[in-house]
């Protein structure tokens, strides 16, 4: 691996970006807020990130982190993943740098503005809620969300107070389960991976916090084939590039787009091929080679995020199960709310795999519990 091509990680969970890089043959310089361990295991070289969860990320500080990473190891570029949805002066800024692998700035802007996509989407004959600048007065009827928020946490009910802040905008509550579309694009055609099924993880005041995706999804072949048909449109309007997801919200036979999320996110986990790596799909595809759709073997699988409950300090090393990852350092303090680890889980069906993930996440959280008693 002397000779493997560097490449810089820059997320806000980097392992499961850096550990597809490895299988890709490639050498992670990582970036994030948490230095677990599988993912300095993976990584050629790591920084912590400047900034914070609940702040983001410190445009000084995280450009100075990639500097150092770079210094030694002469990389070919960056990757970011989730975490720049909502700061794309900082993307502008990295792309004069390194080579960016990804979507630029002015396409996530513009990818990311709800009027934008609510235009285009009547214009390709897409289903999309209504959209609103103002605070509609059928509260019951509306969420608010925040303009480049990830992760389900900054979705708020209407009923539930938002405050005045400037990048809120609300969006049409309507029926159904949430399903995300994993494609490849090179900018004019996209590829679609699959389809997963969403879930959330209900907190105080984060009723729709991001809890775990199952692959497949179970959707018929009609509506498969019409969210098919609505990714390539999408993605052929909007110049999409290298690895993307768009979020719907399937309802029987109607479906709406929620959003789209133009760089490599949650669901690498599920979708990482047996043989293969979607890190260098992704690098592939932003430089205009676009790969066939993957074979996946049959069978389901689910992650899950295990949230901590409580604050927890991990003062000595753990013996983690397997089937967990992004494994906190010992000397870590996790404070309540914040994800302690990712649980994993393979059955014959999505629900069986969902379960399973379900109960792990279960058996992490009672370890806790009686560390605390």
């Amino acid at each position: 691996m002397a000779d493997a091509p560097a490449v810089l990680i820059a997320a806000i969970s980097g392992r499961a970006l850096a550990a597809s890089a490895r299988r890709g043959g490639y050498l992670p310089l990582v970036t994030d807020f948490f230095g677990d361990q599988d993912t300095l295991a993976v990584a050629r070289a790591y920084a912590r990130a400047g900034g914070s969860l609940r702040r983001g990320f410190d445009e000084n500080a995280l450009v100075h982190v990639l500097q150092t990473l770079s210094e030694r190891h002469d990389p070919i570029g960056v990757v970011c993943g989730t975490g720049f949805e909502d700061r794309t002066p900082l993307l502008r800024r990295l792309a004069e740098r390194w080579r960016l692998f990804g979507n630029g700035a002015e396409r996530v802007a513009r990818i990311k503005d709800p009027a934008f996509l609510s235009a285009l989407c009547n214009n390709l004959g897409i289903p999309f809620p209504r959209v609103s600048s103002s605070k509609p007065e059928a509260q019951t009827e509306w969420l608010a969300k925040r303009r480049g928020g990830a992760g389900g946490a900054h979705i708020k009910p209407m009923t539930q107070s938002v405050g005045g802040r400037g990048d809120m905008y609300y969006q049409q509550k309507l029926p159904g389960k949430p399903v995300s579309a994993l494609f490849l694009a090179d900018g004019k055609n996209a590829v679609l991976l699959g389809f997963s099924a969403q879930w959330s993880s209900p907190a105080r005041r984060q009723a729709y916090r991001y809890g775990g995706a199952v692959r497949p999804a179970d959707l018929g072949p009609l509506t498969a084939t019409a969210l098919a048909a609505a990714v390539r449109r999408l993605a052929e309007a909007t110049s999409l590039v290298g690895l993307n997801s768009a979020d719907f919200l399937v309802d029987g036979k109607d479906f709406w787009l929620l959003e789209v999320n133009p760089r490599p996110g949650a669901t690498i986990d599920v979708f990482e091929p047996p043989q293969g790596s979607l890190f260098a799909l992704h690098l592939a595809a932003c430089t205009g080679r676009l790969a066939e759709p993957l074979p996946y073997p049959e069978g389901a699988r689910a992650a899950a995020i295990v949230y901590a409950e409580s604050d927890i300090a991990l003062a000595a090393p753990r013996d983690w199960p397997d089937w967990t990852t992004d494994r906190p350092i010992a000397g870590s303090a996790i404070k309540a709310g914040e994800p302690l680890c990712t649980v994993h889980a393979c059955s014959s069906t999505a629900t069986g795999a969902r379960t399973l993930a379900e109960e792990r996440r279960e058996l992490v959280l009672a370890w806790t519990r009686a560390r605390r008693t």
